[in-house]
């Protein structure tokens, strides 16, 4: 809340205090002198729901002077919900989001840097790489707890009457590999591969790592710049030969998100789909009776199986009171038994090393061990600290890269938007 927003706030909460007869201390407890903190989730997947509302639950009674209230959010609108609550002065105490979406609040000066109040515990316990995704001008903006590869779900009946060689985290495909599988794959009426690329710009950037690309990188002053180098054709050109050359890849795939893929994965339409760690359980939820499906990683190339990830964030607003009460309610929430239940809940991974380790998170089943084993090459997203990144994707990099993939502009033309249209998109956050 901006200070005079808060002389407002304050001003008309004593007034209605007054009004009403009730009592309350100066610095906004109950008058009793509890704390209530809000806490907003973006949890929406049932068990992802029930885990989060249960620790509230917990953290609630074995804390009766700093009470946490539960607030349900959605990540179709999170960004713009946020700007309007912190422009308000009605922010959630403690704000769930992703790593992603952080930077402008954080240079907005809209949530604390959480520095000085981390426990050394979690400190210690999340790897610096991960702590990188939050880390914004030398300040920490957010505690990074879940993370998510991407990674290839596929038939196995087709996969192994195709005669191909399994992959494994230890022997993944190459994408050339990839590429010769994927047709291998395809005859009339099955595709190898459907790449689900409505949304095409976190995957194309997330997976060029592997190939060696970056595209954002920092010029000798630290400004963002955009380059659209030999890497970065790996992926985005296998992408293109697989639906415009080899015809491995369904065109129509291309408009559609995750889950609008599953019905044809389901129906044979697909062999393979590249999809979030998460899809699994949508998959076992939908998925026929008897309909045998498997986790394999991504392809590895030049950069190894290096991927770009956007992990899930609690943040503290600035503008609340209790920062070092919302802070501790963030470390119970997150020590690694506690952890270990929200990555279940979410079908992802927990960043804490700890948690990491659980046995649960190591077992055949769903794949859970093939994902775990991938934790090890996630990096962070390449835009991750880039001012105006949110705007060169929705305007430059989202229409350019489904033109690419459609066929309808060359790999020329694509870095031509990408990069020059893109600096000029940059230089007016950079100024």
């Amino acid at each position: 809340m901006r200070p005079l927003a808060r002389r407002v706030a304050a001003a008309a909460t004593a007034l209605a205090l007054l009004l009403t007869g009730c009592s309350s201390t100066d610095d906004g407890r109950d008058a009793d002198g509890t704390i209530r903190l809000r806490f907003q989730s973006l949890a929406w997947q049932k068990e992802s729901v029930d885990a989060n509302k249960q620790l509230v639950r917990e953290w609630n009674a074995a804390h009766p002077d700093v009470q946490v209230e539960y607030v349900q959010g959605s990540w179709d609108n999170v960004h713009d919900q946020l700007l309007t609550s912190f422009e308000g002065g009605e922010a959630p105490d403690i704000i769930h989001d992703a790593s992603d979406d952080l930077a402008d609040f954080a240079y907005g000066g809209y949530l604390t840097d959480l520095r000085p109040l981390l426990p050394e515990r979690l400190k210690a316990d999340i790897p610096e790489q991960s702590w990188r995704t939050t880390t914004f001008d030398g300040g920490i903006y957010g505690v990074p707890f879940l993370q998510e590869p991407r990674v290839l779900i596929a038939n196995t009946e087709l996969l192994k009457a195709s005669g191909a060689r399994i992959p494994t985290p230890e022997r993944p495909w190459s994408w050339a590999e990839f590429r010769e599988v994927s047709k291998a794959l395809t005859e009339k009426g099955r595709y190898g591969v459907a790449w689900p690329l409505k949304e095409p710009v976190s995957v194309t950037l997330n997976l060029g790592l592997s190939g060696g690309g970056q595209l954002f990188h920092r010029d000798p002053d630290g400004k963002a710049e955009l380059r659209f180098e030999a890497g970065d054709q790996v992926v985005t050109g296998t992408i293109r030969d697989q639906v415009n050359s080899d015809r491995s890849a369904a065109r129509t795939a291309l408009g559609m998100g995750g889950s609008d893929t599953l019905p044809g994965f389901f129906g044979g339409r697909y062999a393979m789909v590249p999809l979030g760690f998460a899809y699994r359980q949508q998959i076992v939820e939908q998925a026929p009776e008897g309909f045998a499906w498997t986790v394999l990683p991504a392809p590895a190339g030049p950069g190894g199986q290096a991927q770009g990830v956007s992990p899930q964030t609690l943040s503290v607003a600035e503008d609340s009171p209790y920062k070092k009460e919302a802070v501790a309610f963030i470390d119970f929430l997150l020590r690694p038994p506690n952890m270990v239940r929200l990555a279940r809940g979410d079908w992802m991974l927990p960043t804490g090393t700890t948690a990491l380790a659980h046995p649960s998170l190591h077992t055949a089943e769903h794949g859970w061990a093939t994902g775990t084993a991938l934790a090890k090459h996630l990096r962070p997203a390449p835009a991750q600290t880039v001012r105006g990144y949110p705007e060169w994707k929705d305007k430059v990099a989202t229409p350019a890269l489904q033109e690419y993939y459609s066929g309808a502009i060359d790999t020329a033309e694509l870095r031509k938007r990408l990069v020059d249209d893109g600096n000029r998109v940059l230089a007016r956050y950079q100024r």
